[in-house]
């Protein structure tokens, strides 16, 4: 079989598109209220988490909003998890003096009481902490492994106040429609 020049270009400028496609920054965001907590949390409070994964999967650039939280924030997190279930936490958004992320990467948190709160900052594989429940097999470092719970719908942003240690807020990681 022959190819001339003009089909073996359109073969190799198709190729290239269907690459460079497939390796676009894709969009995940996630509402938080009390009722998605497990268990549920009576609270006014509300959040949002929008980030965006970058190209080879190799880091997440996500902003964290939160506000009229009953307690004082404690920490914020992602954890791996399906909806309605408690796992692991992976990766740590932000800390306080009493609750210090262990990478010592994480921003502080931001009180979100009387005033929005907002975190950003870029996850990398050295804010991959290793998983607290070993049935669930999180090894430190594995970012390919969150950004595939977090694709599968089985990951969730969680703020903790003093009031409702297991959370005050939380909502499931969802890839938003299409990649940019």
């Amino acid at each position: 079989m022959k190819l001339n020049l003009g089909s073996a270009i359109v073969i190799v400028v198709s190729l290239l598109t269907f690459s460079s496609t497939g390796a676009q920054a894709e969009t995940i965001h996630a509402a938080l209220t009390g009722i998605e907590e497990v268990p549920v949390v009576s609270t006014l409070a509300r959040g949002e988490f929008r980030a965006t994964i970058n190209r080879g999967d190799q880091s997440i650039e996500f902003e964290l909003r939160y506000s009229g939280l009953q307690g004082t924030v404690q920490q914020g997190h992602i954890h791996v998890a399906q909806p309605s279930v408690n796992g692991s936490i992976v990766v740590w958004l932000c800390q306080t003096a009493t609750n210090l992320d262990p990478t010592g990467l994480a921003e502080t948190c931001q009180l979100g009481q009387a005033t929005e709160a907002v975190i950003r900052g870029t996850i990398t594989s050295a804010n991959v902490i290793a998983g607290s429940m070993t049935g669930q097999q999180l090894t430190a470092g594995d970012l390919a492994d969150v950004v595939r719970a977090i694709r599968a719908g089985a990951a969730y942003v969680n703020v903790h106040t003093n009031l409702s240690p297991g959370g005050e807020i939380r909502g499931q990681i969802r890839a938003s429609k299409g990649k940019r």
